[in-house]
């Protein structure tokens, strides 16, 4: 689902927001192109927050300088639990578009199951296709 696209006619930024849901989840990524960079919030539950950042750089692979890799770090505050999602999700849109890419996650919903843990980290990596694709066919 989009939910709005935003073109700011005078300034280089691009704005979008996609949600996934399954269940009683819903997770949203509101996404800014800032430049060749890429900004995402994503949020959901019952509590929207800032629980990690994960935060990656473009570079070539050490194994095939001909390919694009991530270098990354992740910062999350005392407590959260979002800095798996926030680095994998940085990383792997790094890699994918060749783009600096900053990812703030904070996610809450009260006593998750393990199943549950599963099927929201799922949701994250179909908004991250959705991303990828919508950002995919806009130039950088």
């Amino acid at each position: 689902m989009i939910s709005h696209d935003t073109t700011h006619a005078s300034l280089p930024v691009r704005s979008f927001t996609v949600s996934e849901k399954q269940d009683n989840f819903e997770v949203f990524a509101e996404v800014h192109e800032l430049g060749s960079d890429c900004l995402v919030i994503l949020w959901g539950g019952t509590k929207p927050h800032i629980g990690a950042v994960g935060i990656a750089q473009v570079r070539p692979s050490l194994r095939d300088p001909e390919k694009v890799a991530a270098t990354s770090s992740v910062f999350t505050f005392v407590g959260h639990k979002e800095d798996v999602v926030a680095k994998a999700m940085s990383e792997e849109l790094t890699r994918r578009l060749a783009r600096n890419t900053v990812v703030v996650a904070g996610i809450h919903w009260d006593a998750l199951s393990e199943e549950n843990i599963k099927n929201i980290t799922a949701i994250c990596q179909r908004l991250m296709e959705q991303v990828v694709e919508k950002l995919s066919l806009s130039p950088a």
